[in-house]
């Protein structure tokens, strides 16, 4: 396998989540109920009381079901198991992502959490806006970097400058999906920071 395909391999399989876990629950719950109408059936075969519920009583209760139960209770179970279907063919369909971005390396696979990312563009902000550590959040998205500053009663920060210092910053990461940065600065000033 080529170097880069491996290492473009590598990179998604940290920056996207298994579904191994999702699997082997349907899996052993699927398992479980064929393994109960087997025992269930061989149960009723050799003519042993049933362990829950005989094949003959279970079908009864089937075929009764829609007579014997109030419609809206039919409907309102309808619904929920076509939910929990659609929640597992969603998990099995759409990717699922961890919080970790690829920064582009020829040599290697580099990942990197978001959270360790957001506290670099904290610092990086709040060094250009003169702000202490407590004046400047951050959060970084799949594709947004977003950043809150507080600084002090009468004191302005040029949000220019602080937007021009993180771009600068992200783009020296090479990121493999460039982040986007949004600057904002709270309407109200903080007091004795």
């Amino acid at each position: 396998m080529r170097q880069e395909a491996m290492i473009r391999r590598m990179g998604r399989r940290e920056t996207h989540s298994s579904r191994a876990a999702l699997a082997v629950v349907s899996a052993s719950v699927l398992l479980v109920v064929v393994l109960w109408l087997i025992l269930e059936g061989a149960l009723s075969m050799t003519g042993n009381g049933p362990l829950l519920l005989a094949p003959a009583q279970l079908m009864h209760a089937v075929a009764v079901m829609g007579t014997a139960t109030v419609p809206a209770a039919l409907l309102a179970a309808g619904v929920v198991i076509g939910l929990l279907g659609l929640l597992v063919v969603a998990a099995a369909i759409l990717p699922g992502g961890k919080p970790r971005h690829i920064l582009a390396n020829p040599r290697s696979a580099v990942v990197v959490e978001r959270d360790v990312l957001a506290a670099a563009i904290a610092r990086t902000a709040r060094t250009a806006a003169r702000l202490s550590p407590a004046q400047v959040t951050a959060t970084v998205g799949p594709r947004t970097a977003q950043l809150r500053l507080h600084p002090s009663s009468g004191r302005a920060v040029d949000v220019d400058a602080v937007t021009e210092a993180v771009d600068k910053e992200l783009s020296g990461y090479s990121l493999a999906r460039p982040l986007t940065p949004t600057v904002s600065v709270a309407h109200h000033g903080a007091v004795g920071i």
